[in-house]
């Protein structure tokens, strides 16, 4: 397929099965809109999950799956990948071109989704001066911890503890990407209070 086939293309071809409130769904929106794709988004109801969601993400029935000309891509790290290298020509790159930079993109994935931690090293963002692959993979801890230090009244991350962390946290949600597809803080404040409330009583 060449470039003109892709910026031709219908946002039509192009559907995304998510849920508002799922961090990996607007970690894959947050893909999308860096490669400026256009498509059609489809809020799913994980109680009543659609026949079409079933049938495109059989094995784990869960959000989001992405459906690019009748194929279906599932899991949202693969899913940010797929975006990457199908519209490789349009926008920003997501994972570095170079080869070792992208297998250490990768790794710090993998290691962020395993121990949690963050190390920006004095860049604006993980890769450099752009938005990219670990950025994302991290984009839902720059809403929830400042949502949930306002639900417990406490602040856990200060620029005086860790001063690198807060500053990528207010420029990630300063991007791009993530003003156009803003996370819906004040319809996820009462899903967290509740969470909170459940845990406190188990005691």
């Amino acid at each position: 397929m060449d470039d003109d086939d892709h910026q031709e293309e219908a946002p039509e071809q192009v559907k995304l099965f998510g849920m508002w409130a799922s961090p990996y769904v607007l970690k894959v929106r947050w893909a999308l809109s860096i490669k400026g794709v256009e498509y059609e988004y489809v809020e799913e109801d994980l109680r009543n999950k659609s026949h079409d969601l079933l049938e495109h993400n059989h094995v784990h029935k869960k959000v989001p799956v992405l459906l690019y000309r009748g194929i279906p891509v599932a899991e949202s790290d693969v899913i940010v990948e797929f975006v990457d290298e199908a519209w490789s020509h349009r926008g920003g790159r997501i994972l570095p071109d170079d080869p070792h930079e992208r297998a250490m993109a990768r790794l710090w994935v993998r290691f962020v989704h395993d121990k949690e931690l963050i190390a920006v090293g004095g860049k604006d963002f993980f890769a450099g001066e752009s938005v990219e692959l670990v950025d994302l993979s991290l984009g839902a801890l720059a809403y929830v911890v400042p949502m949930y230090e306002e639900i417990i009244g406490v602040r856990l991350v200060t620029e005086e503890r860790f001063p690198s962390l807060s500053a990528w946290m207010g420029r990630f949600l300063d991007s791009p990407p993530v003003k156009d597809h803003p996370p819906l803080v004040e319809r996820l404040k009462p899903r967290y209070r509740a969470m909170r409330e459940a845990f406190l009583n188990m005691g």
